[in-house]
């Protein structure tokens, strides 16, 4: 796809389309903060967790600057494709999103490591379909993805860990 003629987007546009990319992939962060925030000194901090978790305030910076990176790869996807030539990559990645949210609910909000252990297996899957389909039309949008795809690996072997841990 290379070889797709960009759509032609006045400058207000795209950046609108960023604000949108950002609002969106926050907007998923905040669902799934919602559930994980009032866990955090309660729920969370009376579990067993094993020594290479890292300290709690590790994880903010960490999604923070994530979802700002796949904010710009979808925006860069949107801008290099639109809607129509990019509908695949754009359906992956609103399933690695909505996965996303739905593993917070699951492991926080919900207090079930071994059912989010199940869906963070797909979370990973959507991601590496969404680099995949990023791939062919911004290398640039799929190598932001692979930051995502590394913490998601850890926090997999986290889960799986507190899973087993709190059985």
């Amino acid at each position: 796809m290379d070889h797709l003629r960009p759509p032609q987007r006045s400058v207000k546009a795209q950046a609108w389309g960023l604000v949108v990319a950002v609002g969106v992939c926050y907007g998923a962060a905040l669902l799934g903060n919602l559930a994980t925030v009032p866990q955090i000194p309660t729920w969370y901090a009376g579990i067993a967790k094993p020594l290479w978790t890292p300290p709690d305030w590790v994880f903010g910076p960490v999604w923070s600057l994530l979802y700002a990176m796949m904010a710009v790869a979808v925006w860069l996807i949107w801008r290099q494709a639109g809607w129509k030539a990019g509908k695949r990559p754009l359906l992956w990645f609103a399933s690695q999103l909505g996965l996303n949210s739905l593993w917070s609910l699951l492991f926080f909000g919900a207090e079930k490591p071994a059912w989010a252990m199940g869906e963070i297996l797909l979370l990973w899957l959507a991601i590496l379909m969404t680099i995949r389909a990023f791939w062919p039309i911004s290398r640039s949008a799929a190598w932001l993805l692979v930051p995502y795809l590394l913490w998601v690996s850890f926090a997999s072997g986290l889960n799986a860990a507190i899973w087993q841990m709190n059985r």
